[in-house]
């Protein structure tokens, strides 16, 4: 019987976990958020004492809680030695053992690719190694993006990734389990995970980088890269210089005359509220990023770093959670919030709220076959707001493509007359839309799975046709 057990923290708006492993007395925690508040309530439902925290590398996707937890609980923490930060840590190298309790231990293992100094963690108990932390390295079904630190740096980092990745395999047994951090919607990985859990045994029969030959694996990773999200170029220098603790008291709450002047003003006045709310009625010139979606990974992407941001939501806690959220990932407070109803946000004024039509990608057939269902205007632009690896492969005939992250700055290359948007499930076309819709478009919200295009007879261009 194991005495080593594992928790999954899951941070899933930012497609990472952290881990509680612990021996039901003492713990270590392995990749921290920065919201350590649910580390430890967990650690106190488990009635565990956390002794050691460890980080597998300098996170590039969100502002670590590594230093906040280590400091508040008194924990040891481990970092790789070679890593330059600002702050007292307990620098630990390849071949080490640190010794957690009587009956768990870990040693870090040397797995450079997704970072010059990325660490695994080998977690033992006394029955031998229970598997592997392995934060950016080996992934399920998959490894760590390697041009996080610069392309220049990308194809040497890929053929480390490939080296770690096959230590691993040949240092543990077929059995022992692996725990990344990465994979589960993550840009930090090359591509997304296969499974919710795997094994050393597991990933040598399905994932490329233990079964194709090392220029193979970096040809074929280099390839598969797309853009990751600008935020990104934040968080390395701040988990550097550590982060200190999160502060997610309530936000100053603005009025209906303050919002109106922070939308006149052209910020970003955010609706954390569904698509389908904010299409229904919203207080225009407020953008949609729903909470019920990845909203921090895109508005962190896409506003200005550093530009206010306030929060409108359907209650408090709705507000909370996404001030929550963006804290993970640098952005600490929002100019302000507003609870409650578009029609409080206008102060019953109807000529502020707004709303956007809704369409199916069948009723984009119908229209292109001459036929207006619904009502909905002809559309004169179709803009697809997928990411370019997306539309690579595969995309609809006619359409003109401008990534999502990319529309900001690129609001004038939309020619005018109606633009119908649609991308891959509906979420991001919303967040076009209401930008769009804010500089002045007539817009059209194709709120639908990209599957039905070619299911409503849509022509989809291919690599080769």
């Amino acid at each position: 019987m194991t005495t080593v057990h594992v928790e999954v923290v899951e941070t899933s708006s930012l497609g990472d976990r952290s881990y509680l492993v612990h021996d039901g007395q003492v713990a270590l925690v392995v990749d921290p958020q920065r919201d350590i508040d649910r580390v430890l309530a967990l650690a106190g439902r488990l009635g565990v004492r956390i002794t050691h925290v460890a980080e597998t590398h300098l996170h590039n996707d969100y502002v670590s809680g590594g230093l906040a937890l280590a400091r508040v609980t008194g924990a040891t923490y481990l970092m790789a030695e070679a890593e330059d930060v600002s702050f007292e840590r307990t620098p630990v190298a390849d071949g080490q053992e640190i010794v957690i309790s009587g009956r768990m231990r870990v040693s870090p293992v040397a797995t450079p690719g997704h970072t010059f100094h990325h660490l695994s963690y080998v977690v033992s108990g006394p029955g031998g190694p229970e598997g592997v932390f392995t934060g950016g390295s080996l992934l399920f079904g998959t490894t760590g993006r390697t041009d996080l630190l610069g392309a220049r740096h990308a194809h040497r980092l890929a053929h480390q990734q490939h080296a770690s990745a096959r230590r691993l395999a040949d240092l543990l047994p077929d059995g022992a389990h692996i725990w990344p951090t990465h994979g589960f919607g993550s840009f930090c990985s090359a591509t997304q995970s296969d499974a919710p859990a795997s094994t050393i045994g597991r990933e040598k029969d399905v994932n490329p980088v233990l079964r194709l030959e090392a220029d193979d694996f970096v040809a074929q990773t280099l390839a598969g890269l797309d853009a990751y999200p600008a935020y990104y170029a934040h968080m390395g220098a701040r988990n550097s210089a550590g982060a200190d603790l999160i502060d997610l008291t309530p936000a100053q709450i603005a009025g209906a005359d303050q919002l109106r002047e922070r939308i006149d003003a052209g910020e970003w006045v955010v609706d954390l509220r569904s698509r389908k709310a904010f299409a229904h009625r919203h207080l225009a010139g407020t953008l949609s990023f729903g909470l019920d979606g990845p909203m921090s990974t895109w508005l962190g992407w896409m506003a200005p770093w550093g530009s206010p941001i306030t929060l409108l939501g359907e209650s408090a806690e709705q507000v909370a959670a996404a001030q929550r959220e963006l804290a993970r990932i640098g952005i600490d407070r929002p100019a302000a919030a507003a609870p409650g109803t578009p029609d409080a946000w206008a102060a019953g004024e109807e000529a502020r709220l707004g709303k956007l039509m809704v369409a199916a990608f069948a009723d984009l057939a119908a229209s292109r076959a001459g036929r207006t269902p619904h009502g909905l205007p002809a559309p004169d632009v179709l803009l697809d707001v997928r990411m370019t690896n997306e539309w690579r492969s595969g995309h609809i005939d006619g359409a003109t493509h401008i990534p999502l992250p990319d529309l900001p700055a690129r609001l004038a290359e939309v020619p005018d007359g109606t633009v119908w948007v649609h991308c891959g499930s509906g979420y991001r076309a919303a967040a076009a839309s209401s930008l769009l819709a804010r500089s002045g478009h007539h817009v059209v919200h194709i709120d639908d799975t990209y599957a039905r295009a070619a299911e409503a007879g849509l022509t989809i261009i291919t690599p080769g046709n």
